[in-house]
């Protein structure tokens, strides 16, 4: 058997709060001056949030605003802040920003890359959303958990699905849900496994995994409250689920003049046209940076000998076919313009509306 497991996160995770914190100042400085330069980190501990990072920008943002926005999408009722008296005022909030360094700005504002690195993107012909199936089965159950009426449900949950490749079977779905303090685990077993079906019927796959709900039993306290949250610790979240390299850097809080984010988002769309061209099953493409510097110091592919196309022909394509300085990325995908808010919570690669997964 060739059993591989992928992972996906709820946007009540404590870590997933902060991505969507981070997102949201980036997406509010750019709608307001698409020169920003933004490199933001957020972290949350308990109704303690500090934002710290650059930004040289025309605007100022109203940080409680944007944390209060978020708060709104995830559902306030559900992150714990209204439930416990200690916490009768949501949160306090520590700004620790200043601007970018000018030694940094003099590569970027020439079109250089706003800092050295290595970025990966990947895709499998295995779903129509060209991503690994036990990661888009996991972040779909996810989805619909967050959509599920019941009011025993909170907002942090955990989601993993472990796939047989050889047999096409799952064959262990786990999931750890917060839930409220006055019912059970069995009191919502039923619901979640349900919705773990429907998720895997989606795709056609089996019913008859092994179902694991809560096996630590109850799961009051989540969120900030059980776990300090930081931006970017959940990279195979955001990507592929731990199928399919990832590189060494975090895309959400930053603006795309970083190539963390930027390059990122094309080196997924290479890999997405060579698999819907027919030329390769699966493909992963490396870019890395050099700081200052316009053009990638090095691009490989990988087709885990699935290509159906020479792999000269493909290096050619690639070269001959896209614009991977960052202001060409930047202006090939648009991403002046991409409210980033849709991105920060169940994937960047999961979205059919933004610009590399089209």
């Amino acid at each position: 058997m060739k059993i591989y497991t992928c992972e996906q996160v709820s946007n009540g995770h404590s870590d997933k709060i902060c991505d969507q914190i981070a997102d949201a100042i980036v997406t509010d400085c750019l709608q307001h001056d698409k020169e920003s330069r933004v490199a933001i980190e957020v972290l949350i501990k308990d109704n303690h949030i500090i934002i710290a990072g650059e930004l040289t920008s025309k605007r100022q943002p109203d940080y409680r605003k944007l944390v209060d926005d978020v708060f709104d999408r995830i559902g306030r009722d559900k992150t714990g802040f209204i439930y416990d008296p200690i916490f009768a005022t949501p949160y306090d909030i520590g700004i620790l920003v200043k601007e970018q360094s000018s030694d940094i700005a003099l590569g970027v504002d020439r079109g250089g890359a706003g800092d050295q690195g290595i970025m990966y993107g990947y895709s499998t012909d295995e779903t129509p959303e060209l991503l690994p199936i036990p990661y888009i089965v996991a972040t779909k159950f996810l989805k619909l958990l967050k959509q599920h009426p019941s009011r025993m449900f909170r907002a942090d949950a955990k989601a993993q699905v472990s796939f047989d490749y050889d047999s096409g079977r799952i064959t262990t779905f786990l999931c750890s849900v917060q839930h409220s303090e006055d019912v059970e685990p069995s009191d919502f077993r039923t619901i979640v496994e349900t919705l773990m079906i429907m998720a895997a019927s989606d795709y056609g796959l089996n019913s008859d995994f092994e179902k694991l709900i809560n096996p630590t039993g109850r799961f009051v306290k989540g969120g900030s409250f059980a776990d300090c949250g930081v931006t970017g610790r959940k990279l195979a979240c955001d990507t592929y689920g731990g199928i399919g390299r990832i590189g060494g850097g975090a895309m959400s809080g930053k603006d795309p003049s970083k190539v963390d984010r930027s390059a990122a988002y094309m080196a997924r769309k290479i890999a997405r046209d060579i698999v819907l061209a027919g030329w390769a099953n699966k493909c992963e493409i490396q870019l890395a940076y050099a700081i200052g510097v316009e053009k990638p110091v090095s691009i490989a592919i990988d087709c885990y000998g699935t290509e159906s196309q020479s792999m000269e022909f493909l290096y050619a394509y690639v070269r001959e076919n896209y614009d991977l300085t960052p202001r060409g990325i930047i202006k090939t995908l648009g991403l002046l313009d991409v409210d980033y808010n849709q991105v920060s919570a169940y994937g960047h690669f999961t979205n059919p509306e933004m610009p590399w997964e089209k």
